[in-house]
């Protein structure tokens, strides 16, 4: 049988360091060549508190304070008090972090086992990209750390923003170098140097405006296949996008959506068929374009939350104009839906209108989306009952026995829209949600 005495046996320790009789090492800090140079006196006494005694109180340091005994542990090699520390500033002084950014970040790369810190910036960096890509030391940023910041799905910024970044980027590595003119030579060199980074931008989520004044003039610095494609995907919309091709970044647009079943890209794409009157509709590289939001969306109704009966849909969603109907297919990714511009109502008819429209996205995948308007004759767009939910028509069938029970008949057909949106027949919601459709 073992006991442990570790708080006596560290006071202990404590009392013979205040004791300064008895010592046989002597340690020295401080700005001088034969020292440690980057300790400061002050730093490396609560350093030996914590070794002699397992001891360290924070309560009398600022943040600034902390951060240089990070570092002082990190060149001390105390991997204990590294992690703690670390922990420490991202949960307590991200705030003095954020205000001091460009020292952080740039500290962060100079020492290796500050891998949370460094995580810390990336992060914030990909929710507000500016604390990096306006910072006067942007251009110094390594290679590898600026790949890593670009190949984010969650970077906060404009696709073309990215680009004029990369290339001010890769302009800096090679300062005799004048980007509007570029010899052959000069071209070779800045594919060379930004061969990295090229590949996570997404160059077809570019405007066609984008990709004339920006992209085109520096051509010979994308691979030529790749070039060729893109100029494609501008001119001839019948073009086949290829498998590899990245989706546009997910753009966190405040207040756009609050939805458990779809991401902006589905709901991007939901939008552009409600506004066909003006967006053109099934281009091959619609959705890989940048996201098309000009509208919010006002969440009526979430069957996790609210129930599944005909009543809580009519009670929430009736009388409301403009409305998208979210269902995720259980047992699946799969979600189906559709638009209904006039109301929903629970007398026994049916709504007539030429602009409704239903849908289908497997795997939540958009280059499988199936979009299908109402017939021409539009009689049939929508249905309304008392026991049903959501009715599209005979295409889309939500229903139960009655109007207080949970729904027990999901079915989708192929009769009153123009596309079959999925096999015909019999399926199981996981979940639904109904939004009104709001103009920003």
């Amino acid at each position: 049988m073992s006991t442990q005495f570790l708080s006596t046996l560290s006071q202990n320790y404590i009392e013979l360091l205040d004791n300064n009789e008895y010592y046989d090492i002597t340690v020295e800090v401080g700005k001088d060549s034969n020292r440690l140079p980057n300790i400061s006196p002050k730093v490396f006494q609560i350093i030996l508190r914590y070794i002699y005694g397992g001891i360290l109180s924070l309560n009398e340091q600022n943040a600034s304070q902390i951060f240089q005994i990070l570092l002082a542990a990190d060149e001390l090699d105390l991997q204990e008090l590294i992690g703690y520390l670390q922990k420490y500033l991202v949960e307590n002084e991200s705030e003095w972090m954020e205000q001091h950014f460009e020292f952080i970040h740039r500290t962060s790369f100079q020492y290796d086992s500050l891998s949370e810190i460094r995580q810390f910036c990336r992060d914030l960096t990909a929710k507000s990209p500016e604390k990096v890509f306006k910072s006067l030391d942007f251009t110094l940023l390594p290679e590898k750390s600026l790949v890593q910041l670009i190949k984010r799905d969650d970077l906060q910024m404009k696709e073309i923003e990215v680009w004029d970044h990369v290339l001010k980027w890769g302009l800096a590595q090679n300062p005799t170098f004048d980007l509007n003119d570029l010899s052959d030579a000069d071209f070779k060199t800045m594919k060379n140097t930004l061969q990295h980074c090229l590949p996570w931008i997404r160059f077809f989520s570019l405007s066609s405006k984008e990709f004339l004044q920006k992209v085109h003039p520096y051509k010979r610095l994308l691979n030529h296949q790749v070039y060729e494609d893109l100029l494609n995907s501008h001119v001839d919309p019948d073009t086949e996008p290829a498998d590899n091709i990245l989706l546009p970044r997910s753009i966190k647009i405040e207040r756009i959506i609050d939805s458990e079943i779809v991401n902006l890209v589905l709901v991007s794409a939901v939008l552009r068929w409600i506004d066909k009157t003006v967006i053109i509709i099934n281009g091959k590289f619609d959705h890989l374009r940048e996201l098309y939001l000009p509208y919010k969306f006002e969440l009526l109704l979430r069957g996790s939350r609210d129930g599944f009966t005909p009543k809580k849909f009519h009670q929430l969603c009736n009388g409301i104009p403009n409305t998208v109907t979210f269902i995720k297919v259980k047992g699946s990714e799969e979600i189906i839906g559709g638009y209904n511009p006039i109301t929903w109502e629970t007398s026994d008819n049916k709504g007539k209108t030429k602009d409704s429209f239903i849908f289908s996205f497997k795997n939540k995948n958009i280059k499988d989306a199936i979009f299908s308007n109402v017939r021409d004759t539009a009689e049939f767009a929508v249905c309304y009952c008392r026991a049903d939910g959501p009715f599209f028509g005979r295409d889309i069938i939500i229903r139960a026995s009655n109007e207080s029970t949970n729904y027990d008949t999901s079915y989708c057909g192929w009769v009153h829209y123009e596309k079959m949106i999925r096999a015909e027949g019999k399926f199981q919601i996981e979940d639904y949600e109904v939004f009104q459709v709001i103009k920003r």
